[in-house]
């Protein structure tokens, strides 16, 4: 079975490192105190702290294991050494202009862990940044949106 490598830049492979460092030295070791004090309290068949506990247990695992499978899988990309001759790449900052209601937007395209709107970061699967690849500043890239198709004007494209 091939193993699919996943872009990340550097800052989201950090967020990821930081995400499992506390999983395994504060959250870990949290859960099994709660596990072992649910345990003194008796009768675990009805001991819905125990089954909590029990329940997080998995889940910080199950977290755990994801992190570690992101990031053994994680292509990382500094957008700072991208050479990309201006094209919109992964890891590219982008200035568009939407060229309906004549707003401008910036968007960074990153990874799909690490994409958040609010902050200006998109996925690199979205469909905008789908529309974006490849582009260049002058550019007018078409995106297939649920409410229909969009014309965004690629402004600017940084490495940074």
């Amino acid at each position: 079975m091939a193993v699919i490598q996943v872009p990340v830049t550097v800052k989201g492979a950090e967020q990821l490192k930081a995400e499992l460092l506390r999983l395994r030295s504060v959250d870990r070791p949290e859960i099994i105190q709660a596990i072992a004090e649910a345990r003194a309290q008796g009768d675990l068949s009805e001991n819905a702290e125990y089954e909590a506990a029990k329940d997080r247990q998995s889940f910080i695992e199950g977290r755990i294991n994801e992190v570690e499978a992101k990031l053994s899988n994680a292509t990382i990309i500094d957008p700072t050494t991208l050479h990309a001759d201006g094209r919109c790449v992964f890891g590219a900052t982008v200035r568009i202009e939407d060229l309906d209601s004549g707003a401008i937007i910036t968007y960074q395209i990153v990874g799909d862990d690490e994409a958040d709107i609010k902050n200006g970061k998109i996925s690199i699967s979205s469909p905008i940044a789908r529309g974006l690849i490849g582009k260049s500043e002058g550019d007018i890239a078409e995106v297939t949106a649920p409410g229909g198709v969009k014309e965004y004007e690629v402004l600017d494209v940084q490495y940074i």
